[in-house]
C-alpha cells in the first residue's frame, strides 16, 4: 500500500501517521521527494482502512500494490537512489564504469590493471577473489590473497573495489570491500541475500544466467527486506538459443527496470557476449538505452588470463572504448 501525502505537510503529523502505522505492525518505508513524500506500508496491509487513511487531511491519495516486491519498487519510491561508494555516485544521472579482470592473479597484474583503468577514466575497480566456475578444475581465485591485493591497488589508485562473494561464512573477509557483487549462479540464494542484507555495504546484484526481471527484483527485496537498500541491479546476459556468444545481453531490461524500481541498473557486456570485439558495440547499446554504469573486464594480457580470456579487453582498448562512451552520453544526455 502507498500512501502519498500532500505538499507542505507538517513533519510532526507526517510522524503521527508513521508511528499510528508502525503501530499496527506494518513496516514503514518513507520516501522523500523534491515534490511530495510516500509513505510506502510493507506487510498484512487487509486490516488497513483506505476510506480512513484518505479522509486524512494531510494525505492526498491512497493505493494499494500489486506487485509482489516493495522496498525496490518506483511507486514506492518515485526519486532514483543514487548509491555514493566511498564519494563515487551511481544512478540519478551518476554514471560510472566498473573494470579490472575477470580474476585477480598477482600483484603486478592487478596493478597494472588498476593504473590502466584509472586513466582511461574507470570509476570502480573489479576483480574476482572467490571464483565460482562451472568445472571444478578452473582457476578458483586467490581468494583472501587475492582481496589483499585489491586493497592494495585501491591504496595507491584510490579506486573503490567491487568483488564478489559467494558464501556467508566468507563476509568477514569483505568488511573493508567496497561494494559486495552477487554473482548470476547465487542471484537466488537467499540466505546469502539476507545475510547481505544485514550490511552497511552496497549490493551488487546480478541477474541470473534463466532468471526473470521480476524473480531479480525479487532478489533484490530480500536484501532491501532485510534492512540494506544500497542495491544496484546488473543485466549481465541471459541464456538464450544464441549460438555464437556465451549469453544474450537483454538491453530491453534496462529500460524496463528503470520503470519497475527506483534503483541503479549497470549493464556488464562482457560476460553477456564472451568475446572482446562484441564488448564494444553492446557497451555502446548499453549506454544508449539507458544504463547506469557498466562493468567490463579488462586484462593486462588477456591471452594468459586464468579465466574468461576470450571476453578481456586490453587497458587500450578499454581506453579507446572510454572515450567512444562519453560520445554516446553526450548525444543522449
Amino acid at each position: 500500500m502507498i500512501i502519498v501525502l500532500k505538499a507542505n505537510t507538517p513533519i510532526e503529523k507526517q510522524n503521527q501517521l508513521t508511528d499510528w502505522l508502525k503501530g499496527m505492525h506494518l513496516g514503514v518505508h518513507v520516501s522523500t521527494g523534491e515534490y511530495q513524500t510516500v509513505i510506502g506500508l510493507i506487510g498484512d496491509t487487509t486490516k488497513v482502512d483506505i476510506d480512513l487513511i484518505s479522509s486524512l487531511d494531510i494525505v492526498e491519495r491512497v493505493t494499494r500494490v500489486s506487485e509482489t516486491f516493495k522496498c525496490c519498487n518506483r511507486r514506492f519510491h518515485p526519486e532514483d537512489t543514487v548509491i555514493d561508494v566511498n564519494g563515487v555516485k551511481i544512478g540519478g544521472g551518476n554514471f560510472c564504469v566498473i573494470a579490472g579482470p575477470c580474476s585477480v592473479e598477482s600483484e603486478e597484474q592487478i596493478m597494472t590493471v588498476a593504473r590502466a583503468v584509472k586513466a582511461a577514466g574507470a570509476g570502480m575497480l573489479r576483480g574476482g577473489a572467490f571464483k565460482p566456475r562451472t568445472s571444478p578444475y578452473d582457476f578458483q581465485g586467490l581468494k583472501a590473497e587475492g582481496l589483499e591485493l585489491l586493497r592494495q591497488a585501491r591504496k595507491e589508485t584510490g579506486l573503490p573495489i567491487v568483488t564478489e562473494i559467494m558464501s556467508v561464512s566468507d563476509l568477514p573477509l569483505f568488511d573493508d570491500i567496497d561494494v559486495l557483487q552477487v554473482g548470476a549462479r547465487n542471484m537466488q540464494n537467499f540466505d546469502l541475500l539476507k545475510a547481505l542484507g544485514q550490511t552497511d555495504k552496497p549490493i551488487l546484484l546480478k541477474r541470473g544466467l534463466a532468471n526473470t526481471l521480476k524473480e531479480l527484483l525479487m532478489s533484490a527485496e530480500y536484501i532491501m527486506a532485510s534492512g540494506n537498500e544500497k542495491v544496484i541491479l546488473c543485466e549481465r546476459g541471459i541464456r538464450t538459443y544464441s549460438d555464437y556468444m556465451r549469453n544474450t545481453l537483454d538491453l530491453s531490461a534496462v529500460p524496463m527496470l528503470h520503470e519497475l524500481s527506483h534503483l541503479p541498473v549497470v549493464v556488464d557486456p562482457s560476460h553477456a557476449t564472451g568475446i572482446a570485439r562484441m564488448v564494444p558495440p553492446m557497451t555502446l547499446a548499453a549506454v544508449a538505452c539507458g544504463c547506469d554504469g557498466l562493468e567490463i573486464e579488462v586484462h593486462n594480457n588477456p591471452t594468459h588470463a586464468l579465466s574468461d580470456n576470450a571476453q578481456q579487453l586490453t587497458p587500450d582498448e578499454f581506453a579507446k572504448l572510454c572515450k567512444r562512451i562519453e560520445v554516446v552520453r553526450s548525444v543522449i544526455a
